[in-house]
């Protein structure tokens, strides 16, 4: 076994279980309502006191979501959903946090909504391509954890 519990085959945790969808799920609709709060607020804010346009002020809000993730994850490894559900993100390799390259990887799907009219749908496809990777990974990890060097949500 290495550092961090993994194999040496494997690149996966031994004796960690890996997050299944349905606790992962949660987490997320927890994470949404606080990031979506705090987005109201920035569009809020940006419209009122900077005085720009409703399409311009809501850029910033629409990327805070993606900032959310990545920071809470880079800088404790759980966003406050995943930390309430007692959920982890692991780096690549076992690292008790993924780095900001693989966060920004992982969660990139996320900037798809910055896109006008067509972002949602393609948002919408990825988030249900996750939810089926995840379900169907003998180590619950999606297509994203995948795409980010093999990240992993593991129950602590």
């Amino acid at each position: 076994m290495t550092a961090g519990g993994f194999g040496p085959d494997s690149g996966h945790s031994i004796g960690v279980a890996g997050a299944g969808i349905g606790r992962r799920a949660v987490a997320r609709f927890i994470d949404w309502i606080i990031a979506g709060i705090v987005g109201a607020i920035l569009f809020w804010v940006l419209g009122r006191v900077a005085d720009l346009p409703g399409w311009i002020s809501i850029l910033p809000g629409a990327g805070f979501g993606f900032l959310y993730f990545v920071l809470f994850e880079v800088a404790t490894g759980s966003t406050p959903g995943k930390k309430v559900l007692g959920l982890h993100v692991n780096g690549a390799g076992g690292a008790d946090r993924p780095t900001v390259k693989e966060s920004a990887m992982r969660n990139a799907y996320m900037l798809l909504n910055l896109i006008p009219w067509i972002g949602s749908i393609l948002w919408f496809f990825a988030a249900i391509g996750i939810a089926v990777t995840v379900g169907a990974s003998s180590t619950n990890q999606g297509w994203h954890d995948n795409f980010a060097g093999g990240t992993r949500v593991i129950k602590r």
